[in-house]
């Protein structure tokens, strides 16, 4: 069996655990991988991306190049198209995904949390933050987004049918709350981006950091008994749906399930 080369491409990858993940995958679903970390410093992304891809099968895409790599794809797909936001590149084709909002809603789902009808409350309105208020809104929840830069907020509120911008956040009742800022992780590590009261009236806290495991924003939160989610569920599954992409297979959401589960278990 031939093996796929795939690779992740970020700014600093050295630390990304994407070839423990997919190299886990490919192993129990029989495909033959050889997947590497790239880092490529913003100066030289556009002389290097080209060749990269042209070297590859199949790549995933990270911070801070899912916009700057679409002008060298021969077309996007899926939620990329919608989110104008890259994480998975068919190298064959040329052609974009984007996984983060299908990973993020199967992670909702296995972890019990419903959306429909409820009222969520997403920090954060970069490329996670778009994803997350679009497809929450789109499963029939009541999206409110906040973001320090209030330009980002307006434009999902613009772009996407029943997501309201913030300018500022409220102590108020929500069902859930969702972190996609990066408070909580490197330097701003035990740091919340919302306060204790806040986190005390939700039912459920999700943040999308998965290092530390939990977050100072989960800690709160658990503090006061309510149901905590980290990321690494939806690094996993976002990792998984492309996989799918990569090999032509189609997603089985039971199968995702029982991997993650193997995974964690292989974890320990």
């Amino acid at each position: 069996m031939t093996k796929r080369k795939l690779a992740v491409i970020g700014k600093d990858v050295s630390k990304s655990t994407s070839p423990q993940i997919h190299n886990f995958i490919s192993s129990r679903l029989n495909l033959a991988v050889e997947y590497n970390k790239i880092s490529v410093a913003e100066t030289e992304f556009e002389g290097r991306i080209d060749a990269l891809l042209a070297a590859y099968d199949g790549v995933n895409v990270t911070i801070p190049y899912k916009l700057a790599v679409i002008p060298h794809l021969k077309k996007v797909e899926g939620d990329a198209k919608i989110f104008g936001s890259v994480n998975t590149v068919n190298c064959g084709t040329l052609t974009g995904d984007n996984t983060d909002g299908l990973g993020f809603m199967l992670m909702l789902k296995n972890s019990g949390v419903t959306v429909s009808g409820k009222t969520a409350l997403v920090l954060g309105a970069g490329g996670a933050g778009r994803s997350v208020a679009k497809k929450l809104a789109d499963a029939g929840a009541s999206v409110f987004v906040y973001d320090r830069n209030t330009e980002n907020s307006a434009s999902v509120e613009k772009e996407f049918q029943g997501v309201h911008a913030l300018k500022e956040i409220a102590e108020k009742s929500y069902n859930l709350i969702v972190n996609a800022t990066g408070v909580g992780m490197h330097k701003t590590e035990g740091v919340s981006p919302v306060s204790e009261k806040l986190l005390s009236l939700c039912e459920v806290a999700v943040d999308l950091i998965y290092v530390p495991e939990k977050s100072e924003f989960l800690r709160l939160a658990e503090k006061y008994g309510k149901k905590i989610v980290n990321g690494k569920a939806m690094l996993f599954y976002q990792a998984y749906y492309a996989d799918c992409i990569f090999f032509g297979l189609q997603p089985d959401e039971e199968q995702a399930k029982k991997l993650f589960t193997e995974f964690c278990e292989v974890e320990k």
